[in-house]
C-alpha cells in the first residue's frame, strides 16, 4: 500500500483494536493504517519485537518520508527532466541510427542505444512516474494520471494490478498476484502442481518477451474466471490492450523497419535491431525484478500477518520482503533506482533520485531493530533468484524423502 503524506500524519488515538477483515483478493487497501497494536502473527524475523519498538520503527521510517517531502525540489525536478531528455536523445538517435543499419557499425550502435534509451524510459522514467514520484511537479508530460509509457502494457491496468495490489499485499500468499505473476512457483509456501516442472523453461521464455508477460497478466484473466472481475471489465481492458500493442507494433516493428527499407535498404537490420533492443530492455527489467523480489532471504506471510496490521507491520513487511541490488549511481539508474527495492517498497511515491541516499539510513534501522537488510551485486542476486526457480520446479519434499521420514518415524 502506498502511504500518503495524509496518512503519515494521520495519527488515531490510543484504543484497543478490532482486527478489520481481510479484503478478498484483488481488493485495494483503503483507509489509514493504526500506528498502535499488533497483527494476530507476526513474520519469524519480527517476532522478537514488543508492540512499543514497532510503533517506534513505523515513527522513524515517517520521519524518514517526511525529511525528504521537505526537501523535494528544484534539484529533482531538474534531475527527471535530464533523465527524460537523456532517454529521447537515445531513442531518437539509435532509431535514426538503426535507418542506415546495413552497416554493422550502426546496427551495433543503434541497438545498443535504443536498448538503453528503452531501459531509462521503462526503469527510471515510466515505473516511476506512473508511481506519482513526479506529479507534485504538477507537469502533465510525466504526470501519473496522463502518461504513457514505451511497453505494451497499458499504464492504466500496470498500475491497478502493481500500484494498487502488489504494493498493498507485498508477497501475502494468496493475496500478492505478483508472486510468481501466476505462472510461477517462487515460494515454498506455494502449493507444488505438475505444471511446476516448467518453472525454469517458462521463465527462460518470460525474460525477453517480459513486457508480453506483464500486458497478459494486467488483464486478469484468472479473476474473470473466478468471479471477482467482471466481463465487461475485461473487455474494455483488452481493448486497452489491443490498441497499444498496435502502437507498439507499428511504430517498432513496421514503420521504422519500412523507412530503414526505403532510405538504405536496411529494413531487416532495422527489424532485428528494434527487436533486439526491445529484448535487451525486457531481459533486464525481469532481471531487476526478479532480484528484488524473489531470491533467497526475500520472505513471504500469510493472510493472518496482515490481520490487524499497524503502519510499523507494514514497513516491516516491505523490507522483509524486498532484496536490494549494489551498485555504482550508473547502475542504480539503470535500473530506476529498483536496486534500492526495499527503499521503494517502504516509500514508493519519492523520487527514485533520492532512495540512494535514503538507503543507508533504512538499512541502520534494519540493524538497529534486529531485522534482515537483504541486498548483494546483481550476479551474486540473479543466481539466487534462478537457483530458487529451479529448486521450487520439485516439491518441498519429494516422494522418496517423504517415504523415508515415515520410516524413521
Amino acid at each position: 500500500m502506498t502511504i500518503t503524506a495524509d496518512q503519515t500524519a494521520a495519527k488515531p488515538a490510543p484504543g484497543p483494536l478490532t482486527p478489520a477483515p481481510i479484503p478478498p483478493a484483488g481488493t485495494k487497501r483503503t483507509g489509514v493504517l493504526p500506528t498502535q497494536g499488533r497483527p494476530v502473527e507476526r513474520p519469524a524475523a519480527a517476532a522478537h519485537l514488543t508492540d512499543q519498538q514497532v510503533e517506534e520503527l513505523g515513527d522513524e521510517l515517517d520521519a524518514i518520508r517526511d525529511e525528504v517531502l521537505a526537501q523535494r525540489g528544484a534539484q529533482d525536478a531538474a534531475y527527471v527532466r535530464r533523465m527524460i531528455k537523456i532517454c529521447r536523445a537515445l531513442e531518437v538517435g539509435g532509431r535514426a541510427t538503426l535507418l542506415f543499419s546495413r552497416f554493422k557499425p550502426a546496427f551495433v550502435l543503434g541497438t545498443g542505444a535504443l536498448a538503453v534509451g528503452k531501459i531509462l524510459d521503462n526503469m527510471e522514467i515510466g515505473h516511476n512516474v506512473l508511481h506519482g514520484q513526479w506529479d507534485w511537479m504538477r507537469d502533465p508530460d510525466i504526470h501519473s494520471t496522463t502518461y504513457e509509457w514505451d511497453f505494451v502494457a497499458p499504464a492504466r491496468g500496470w498500475q491497478h494490478t502493481h500500484n494498487d495490489l502488489h504494493h498493498t499485499w507485498t508477497n501475502v500468499i494468496g493475496k500478492d498476484r505478483d508472486v510468481g505473476y501466476n505462472i510461477l512457483r517462487v515460494s515454498e509456501d506455494q502449493p507444488w502442481k505438475l505444471r511446476d516442472l516448467g518453472n525454469p523453461f517458462v521463465n527462460l521464455l518470460l525474460a525477453p518477451l517480459f513486457e508480453w508477460g506483464i500486458a497478459s497478466y494486467d488483464l486478469e484473466w484468472d479473476m474473470v474466471a473466478a468471479g471477482f472481475k467482471s466481463k465487461e471489465a475485461f473487455k474494455k481492458d483488452l481493448n486497452a490492450f489491443k490498441k497499444k500493442a498496435i502502437t507498439q507494433v507499428l511504430k517498432d516493428y513496421i514503420a521504422l523497419p519500412l523507412a530503414g527499407a526505403v532510405l538504405s535498404g536496411s529494413g531487416r537490420r532495422a527489424l532485428i535491431g528494434t527487436l533486439s533492443a526491445n529484448a535487451i530492455r525486457n531481459v533486464w527489467a525481469h532481471s531487476v525484478i526478479f532480484c528484488g523480489h524473489f531470491p533467497d532471504g526475500a520472505e513471504f506471510f500469510s493472510e493472518e500477518m496482515i490481520d490487524g496490521e499497524t503502519r510499523g507491520d507494514w514497513y516491516i513487511r516491505q523490507m522483509l520482503g524486498s532484496a536490494n541490488l549494489s551498485g555504482s549511481r550508473i547502475f542504480h539508474t539503470m535500473t530506476g533506482n529498483l536496486s534500492h527495492q526495499i527503499e521503494h517498497h517502504c516509500f514508493p511515491d519519492l523520487p527514485s533520485n533520492r532512495y540512494i541516499e535514503v538507503a543507508p539510513k533504512v538499512r541502520a534501522l534494519c540493524d538497529k531493530y534486529g531485522l534482515n537488510y537483504n541486498t548483494g551485486p546483481l550476479p551474486k542476486q540473479l543466481a539466487s533468484t534462478w537457483k530458487k526457480i529451479c529448486r521450487l520446479a520439485l516439491p518441498n519434499e519429494l516422494p522418496w524423502q517423504r517415504g523415508r521420514a515415515a520410516a524413521t518415524a
